[in-house]
């Protein structure tokens, strides 16, 4: 008898540690490569009131969490590769989500965000990996639960595509390349600012991803003006403020077009 697809998916969110989440991932995965899954929709998909990651980890306001400085000194490193840590860490459940929370879904749809959920779990399992170097686990360093928020007020599939990989994880292309450039500049980096260039590469086809069925969600409504701005306006006013620092390379790369960086960078 083949596995329930989106229970085994909602097992896999809700664990409470990384190596039980990431096993019973792999697991799921093979699973689904193998086509030893069915695509039953559940009776219920369940909105959840808390990250898994809340029994391992201090959750704190955005504000609070350690300041990304002084990255010439060791705890100045910590604090990076912990905060990308964490970054990565709820990337894997926003992937997975992706899958459980949008059934009746292409099948490639669901093949798409499993690679990124693998590609996840291997970018945090290098950071965290990196970490232990200076004898500091993940869930050390208070987090914030931005990420989560952000997954469970995006019930809808459009406003889930341009929140989470089309301005949150696009976001990111922008940020990781300034933080590559302000790491050149210190000395003892080249170990991250190698793992930092792994992941702006493999986040480009996340962004990528998330741009495709963005533009195939908007082309299922009739007469739906599918504008990005306002989609993501309206789950988080005042969402682009001024940025000059955009990586028009790696958005171009990843689906943005000439005209939404030229407003990008207007903002």
């Amino acid at each position: 008898m083949k596995n329930n697809f989106f229970i085994k998916l909602r097992d896999s969110l809700i664990t409470k540690t990384p190596e039980l989440k990431i096993t019973l991932f792999k697991t799921l995965y093979q699973e689904f490569k193998e086509e030893k899954v069915n695509f039953t929709p559940t009776t219920s998909i369940e909105i959840f009131k808390e990250p898994a990651y809340s029994d391992f980890c201090t959750i704190v306001d955005q504000r609070k969490v350690p300041a990304r400085k002084n990255l010439a000194s060791n705890e100045g490193k910590i604090i990076l590769l912990h905060a990308i840590a964490h970054i990565e860490y709820s990337a894997i459940d926003l992937a997975i989500d992706a899958c459980y929370r949008f059934q009746n879904m292409p099948k490639e749809y669901y093949k798409d965000w499993l690679e990124v959920a693998d590609d996840e779990i291997r970018h945090f399992l290098m950071l965290k990996e990196h970490l232990e170097t200076f004898d500091v686990k993940y869930g050390d360093l208070p987090v914030h639960q931005v990420l989560f928020d952000a997954c469970m007020k995006t019930q809808e599939l459009i406003p889930r595509m341009a929140l989470i990989p089309r301005y949150m994880e696009a976001n990111g292309l922008d940020a990781n390349a300034m933080m590559i450039d302000k790491l050149k500049k210190q000395e003892n980096t080249q170990e991250i600012i190698d793992l930092l260039q792994v992941i702006l590469n493999e986040e480009v086809d996340h962004v990528l991803k998330g741009d495709k069925w963005f533009k195939y969600a908007c082309s299922l409504k009739e007469n739906f003006s599918c504008d990005y701005f306002q989609i993501v306006d309206k789950v988080y006013p005042n969402s682009f403020r001024t940025n000059k620092h955009i990586n028009v390379e790696a958005r171009k790369a990843a689906g943005f077009s000439d005209e939404e960086i030229n407003i990008l960078l207007q903002k």
